[in-house]
């Protein structure tokens, strides 16, 4: 196929065999999210169909692809043509993790609220994503994983920023009282906001369509901050996470607040934040980091083999619903980049080899992907008859998963003890080895 002829592909099975309702824009240049609100799961089903109902040949690669936004960029990368050699422009030397860092990662929204005061500040934000690439999530019932539950908390995400930037982080969500309630704590103390203070809310960003969704999650529990404009009617909103700042309709806001889905606020003053001290940030590394385990990966295949055994009625055709947010999780693995920069720049280590583990931490976020697609294939299959849906792929690449974060969390460990080593108390510096398995 060429890009034309795969166009008018991507329109058939969004229409016939998607039945996706959202096709009033649809074109060459509709924009898969934003236009047509495809989220990545339903992105992946697509190109999917392409390929078992089309015979599409879907390279790993085009799966992984960042730079895929509209139609017309799906459609070249499922049939590239040869492009025209590039002269490459000379680059200008640069300082990589030792030079100033120009971007942030976007992957957990309560992180990027608390940090956000602290960047403002020129205080090293870094460190505390260490508790994020094995951040807490769920198995539900029916054996499915998700990213947030009304059983979880952030109680481990409040207390170590109290404790590295002494900035304290007040709930004023009352679980025990009613939303309205809530609500009138919230407008009390947006009305009474000091000009340095923050006011963190929980919503349902499935209930503000115009604003990025692209997980198109129903609920999509969400943090960010909140204030008055001038307008009464309009709030101020920035939300870190998505590094989007502007005005919403206030009772669309109070609307998105009020969902059965979300709870949950905390009010914090940024100015009072400091630098975390060698000690606490030692003990704050001790408490999390895990090295002998990987968590996620332990639940997909604990999910992945329920299905496969049929235990309580569960199907491999259900496998796909059962990972549906393994996306939104899997990103967290990001985080890891903020941890070796945090070191590399404290012990000045060399940038090349910093370049070279956040390869590996991409081929790890990039693995992911394609184990869902390889799940998302395998519950397809199933469906269809069964006879061909074979379990041992899937598996093979959770423990090739396994494998490639074991040896991301050696060379963490490896820093981490030279850290401890050139610190003023470096305490056991080779603690974590012993830790790690064979």
């Amino acid at each position: 196929m060429n890009s034309a002829t795969l166009v008018a592909a991507i329109g058939t099975v969004l229409r016939e065999e998607m039945r996706h309702p959202h096709l009033d824009r649809f074109g060459p240049q509709a924009r898969l999210n934003e236009d047509l609100y495809l989220d990545s799961v339903q992105l992946l089903q697509l190109i999917l169909a392409l390929e078992m109902t089309h015979g599409v040949s879907v390279p790993e690669a085009a799966i992984n692809r960042q730079d895929v936004s509209t139609v017309a960029d799906l459609a070249r990368i499922l049939a590239p043509e040869p492009a025209a050699p590039v002269a490459a422009e000379p680059q200008a030397p640069s300082e990589g993790v030792h030079g100033p860092m120009p971007y942030d990662l976007k992957i957990h929204c309560f992180v990027s609220c608390v940090c956000d005061g602290l960047k403002a500040r020129g205080i090293d934000h870094r460190p505390f994503y260490a508790l994020i690439w094995d951040a807490e999530f769920a198995i539900t019932d029916g054996s499915r994983l998700a990213y947030h539950s009304d059983a979880m908390d952030h109680e481990s995400f409040r207390y170590w920023f109290e404790r590295l930037y002494g900035v304290p982080l007040v709930s004023w969500y009352d679980h025990s009282r009613s939303k309205d309630e809530n609500v009138a704590t919230l407008l009390d103390l947006m009305e009474r906001r000091e000009p340095e203070a923050s006011i963190m809310v929980m919503l349902d960003m499935f209930h503000l369509p115009e604003r990025e969704n692209k997980f198109n999650q129903n609920p999509f529990p969400h943090y960010l901050l909140v204030s008055l404009s001038d307008d009464p009617d309009l709030w101020q909103v920035r939300d870190p996470d998505f590094r989007w700042e502007g005005v919403i309709e206030r009772e669309r806001m109070l609307n998105a607040i009020r969902q059965p889905s979300v709870a949950g606020g905390y009010r914090f003053d940024p100015a009072r934040a400091h630098p975390p001290t060698a000690a606490d940030l030692t003990a704050f590394f001790d408490a999390c980091f895990r090295f002998d385990t990987n968590p996620l990966i332990d639940a997909a295949r604990a999910i992945v083999l329920a299905h496969a055994e049929g235990r309580g009625g569960l199907r491999l055709a259900d496998l796909g619903e059962a990972l549906r947010e393994l996306p939104v999780i899997s990103i967290r693995k990001w985080a890891y980049e903020h941890g070796f920069a945090f070191f590399w720049r404290a012990l000045r280590w060399p940038d090349p080899e910093f370049q070279r583990i956040c390869d590996e931490i991409e081929a790890l976020v990039n693995g992911l992907t394609a184990l869902h697609y390889a799940v998302l294939k395998l519950a397809r299959t199933a469906e269809a008859g069964g006879e061909a849906a074979e379990l041992g792929p899937v598996l093979g690449r959770l423990d090739a998963l396994d494998a490639q974060e074991f040896a991301i969390k050696r060379q963490l460990a490896a820093a981490y003890a030279a850290w401890r080593q050139a610190s003023p108390d470096p305490g056991r510096a080779t603690s974590f080895r012993e830790r790690l398995p064979a």
